[in-house]
């Protein structure tokens, strides 16, 4: 379909007599509504005016005299994974030093003499005549000792600073 001058004369006469776009095309007929609403943003017709509402505008409510609950907003919104954390003042306070477990010799034992009661801890250099596990009773469950259990199973926040630490 081209757009002669009979259907632009046509097309400006329906606007300027407010019809829609859709009926206009409707009216010019094998065009679509987006069609004619390009060709007259293309010719720069203006706007039209709106018809004065003729309905009467509603009344509002009256409001209470009672002031409005409003729940708290958070302080952030949106996505927060980027978000800087918030800085305090508190430093923590340093943690102890493990002190090293000294092994009973009677308690230290080969890979021979291992069993399931038996912490598995290797002490020392595999490769080395003075090489001995730990020995000491297990915790139900694992195969460490007490003390070797809490440095083998460490929460994850403590690795991740330990990590840190030693990035530095």
């Amino acid at each position: 379909m081209t757009w002669t001058d009979e259907r632009v004369e046509h097309l400006k006469k329906l606007w300027s007599d407010g019809l829609s776009a859709s009926q206009i095309a409707a009216e010019l007929g094998g065009i679509t509504r987006n069609a004619v609403i390009g060709k007259v943003h293309r010719l720069g017709l203006s706007g039209r005016a709106k018809a004065p509402s003729t309905a009467v505008p509603r009344p509002r409510k009256p409001r209470a005299n009672a002031p409005m609950f409003r729940a708290p907003r958070p302080m952030m919104r949106g996505n927060t994974a980027l978000a800087a954390l918030p800085v305090y003042e508190i430093e923590p306070e340093p943690e102890p030093e493990p002190i090293e477990n000294i092994v009973p010799i009677g308690q230290r034992c080969t890979i021979l003499e291992l069993n399931e009661d038996k912490c598995r801890w290797p002490i020392g250099d595999p490769g080395q005549a003075d090489f001995f596990f730990c020995g000491g009773k297990t915790v139900t469950g694992l195969p460490y000792c007490g003390y070797h259990s809490r440095i083998a199973y460490q929460p994850v926040a403590e690795r991740r600073r330990d990590k840190r630490t030693v990035r530095a």
